[in-house]
């Protein structure tokens, strides 16, 4: 079960990364002083990664603490 708690652990930090990646994006996005609507289709663009990533680290603490359960 400790390999379920590395892989957990991966997917967690993947997870993560892809948070901050989305974050980036956003920011950069408003830096541009786009319009409303621009802005508004550019974190639309970015809403599905986000909640990849969101649900990515989720998965991955599920793995965590399955792993650790299990144990």
């Amino acid at each position: 079960m400790e390999t379920l708690v590395w892989i957990g652990a991966a997917l967690t930090v993947a997870g993560v990364v892809g948070l901050f990646w989305c974050i980036l994006k956003v920011m950069a996005a408003r830096r541009e002083n786009l319009s409303d609507e621009a802005l508004r289709a550019r974190v639309q663009a970015i809403l599905p990664w986000n909640l990849g990533a969101l649900g990515l680290s989720a998965l991955g603490l599920g793995c965590v603490v399955a792993g650790i359960l299990l144990a």
